[in-house]
This record gives C-alpha cells, sequence and structure tokens, in this order.
C-alpha cells in the first residue's frame, strides 16, 4: 500500500500542509515515521478524502472549464469481469468513472492510490500520474 508525504497528501485532499500537520495532532488522521518524516497510509488518506468529500461545502467552485486534469486519490473501486466503477477525490469534489475492469486493473487503481481524473464533456479518464 502506498504512502504519502505531508505535502503529497495536502495536495491530494486540496488543503494546506499545516492542515494536514494539526489533524495528524489532533487525532484526526493517523501517521507513521518513514525514513525521519512523517507519512500517511493510502487507504487511511482514501478514508478522510471521502469524509470530506461528503461534507458540504458551500465555497466549491460552481464552474469549471471543458478540459480539466485533477490530481486525487481514489477512495472505492467497484469491479466485475467487465467494468469497473472507480470513485476518485479531488480537492474539494467527488469524481466516479466508468471503465473496463481490465484497464482498471492495469493501472493498479484501489483506495490509497494516487490518479489524475482527466474529464471533457461526460467523460471521465482515470491516469495513474
Amino acid at each position: 500500500m502506498p504512502t504519502y508525504r505531508i505535502a503529497e497528501a495536502a495536495e491530494l485532499l486540496g488543503v494546506s500542509d499545516d492542515t494536514v500537520r494539526r489533524w495528524i495532532d489532533a487525532g484526526r488522521i493517523e501517521a507513521a515515521t518513514e525514513n525521519g518524516r512523517a507519512v500517511i497510509e493510502g487507504t487511511v488518506l482514501a478514508g478522510l478524502a471521502a469524509e470530506l468529500a461528503d461534507a458540504p461545502a458551500p465555497d466549491r467552485a460552481k464552474a469549471v472549464s471543458a478540459r480539466n486534469r485533477m490530481l486525487g486519490i481514489v477512495t472505492r473501486t467497484t469491479m466485475d469481469t467487465v467494468m469497473a466503477q472507480v470513485e476518485m477525490v479531488c480537492g474539494p469534489y467527488r469524481i466516479v468513472s466508468l471503465m473496463s475492469a481490465e484497464a482498471a486493473t492495469e493501472l493498479g487503481l484501489e483506495p490509497g492510490v494516487s490518479a489524475v481524473a482527466s474529464i471533457k464533456s461526460t467523460n471521465v479518464v482515470v491516469e495513474r500520474p
């Protein structure tokens, strides 16, 4: 399972490094030490991202351009033999993409993994950074 440094976690959640540090100090998010640096396990980060996405946020942008690439973290995958549904949180946004199960498996999309959602019109393309 991947781990994320504080700066990486902050970028994926759309908050500042200081906010992530405060959440760690307050016990809202669990961190470990790896090579002398604080890191957050991907599944823990995915859980927090899902929690933040479900919270009401009145300051979310109402309009976006036709082409967007948003870095985020996978919070859930549902897969059968043919298709996969991949849910991500990109900053304050929750993104859901439908793709082939083969593509999701090849990309290694599972909760806690960082990915980029490329959005054009009604299509969402997910790629690993």
